[in-house]
């Protein structure tokens, strides 16, 4: 295992170099320029120049892309464009809070849609069953800014329960936390289904049931372990998209968190943030998913990681 995960984590220095290099690229394909924006409208063309001569930018590509790289090698990201402070420690301030908010959201996911599927796979073709598939593709469908719209609308505005933006008390987290987590609980709970009705369908399981075994023994212990490696998949999925894909959710209830972030430099070509963002976003991503690997191996040793 532990060759296992040093192997793993080597292997995230191309994808890293990778992410990096394509970064690099689109960023600098973004119409506009930096210098201009930071040096004013009003600015003469020699301040323009010189502001570019600051920033490095008359430099060709490959000298500013081993330059950047250099740097993030030495965990130096630069520092903004706009306000000049280090990117790490711009990252920093936000980085918890969308950490939070992506930790949150998948703790509810996994109960309502663990919960939901279990039901809706032990009660197959009932109402109960229909219900629950439904109310999931309702899920599916619904997109997460009109969802967050119309829980501030219902249970901040008309019922006064919740606040309706910002991040850090139990009333500003209930709504954006149920606006991320409904969508992620509707694929758990589909995905739930169908590997419980897999694995219920099993010799061994017909067995169980023939020798007596207690019903609930018999899905808790013996299906729901076996059913839980491709849910860990959807679950490790989910939890590496909404550390990069709160972007709606923070901009709908004004949380200062690394989506709101990456846009609000993108607005204003803000290089160096969306470039140590992205970074960032894709290192967590690379070890959820190594975490999963592991997480396979635990659920079932015959699971081949090598």
């Amino acid at each position: 295992m532990l060759t296992f995960i040093i192997r793993r984590l080597v292997q995230t220095i191309p994808v890293l170099f990778g992410v990096t290099l394509i970064t690099f690229s689109l960023v600098h394909l973004i119409p506009g320029d930096p210098a201009q924006i930071l040096a004013g409208e009003a600015a003469s063309t020699e301040q323009v120049e010189a502001m570019r001569d600051r920033l490095g930018l008359n430099d060709s590509y490959p000298v500013q892309y081993f330059n950047y790289l250099k740097d993030v090698v030495t965990l130096d990201f630069g520092n903004s464009i706009r306000n000049g402070r280090a990117v790490g420690d711009e990252i920093g301030a936000r980085f918890w809070v969308t950490v939070e908010l992506a930790v949150y959201s998948t703790i509810l996911s996994v109960f309502l849609g663990m919960i939901a599927g279990i039901i809706s796979a032990t009660k197959r073709y009932t109402f109960a069953d229909t219900s629950i598939m439904i109310i999931a593709l309702f899920g599916l469908s619904m997109p997460n800014f009109w969802m967050g719209l119309m829980l501030i609308q219902y249970f901040s505005i008309n019922l006064g329960w919740f606040a309706s933006s910002g991040w850090g008390t139990f009333s500003q987290m209930v709504l954006p936390v149920l606006t991320l987590g409904t969508t992620g609980a509707a694929i758990i709970a589909r995905m739930t289904r169908s590997s419980m009705l897999e694995v219920i369908g099993q010799d061994y399981i017909r067995t169980a049931r023939a020798k007596g075994v207690k019903e609930r023994y018999v899905i808790y212990q013996h299906a729901l372990k076996n059913a839980m490696i491709p849910v860990v998949t959807v679950v490790g999925l989910q939890f590496g998209s909404l550390l990069g894909g709160t972007v709606l959710a923070e901009s709908v209830f004004a949380i200062n968190g690394m989506g709101r972030l990456i846009i609000d430099s993108i607005r204003a070509r803000d290089f160096p943030i969306v470039q140590g963002t992205v970074l960032v976003v894709s290192l967590l991503f690379v070890l959820v998913n190594l975490l999963v690997d592991v997480a396979y191996r635990m659920l079932n040793k015959r699971v081949d990681i090598n």
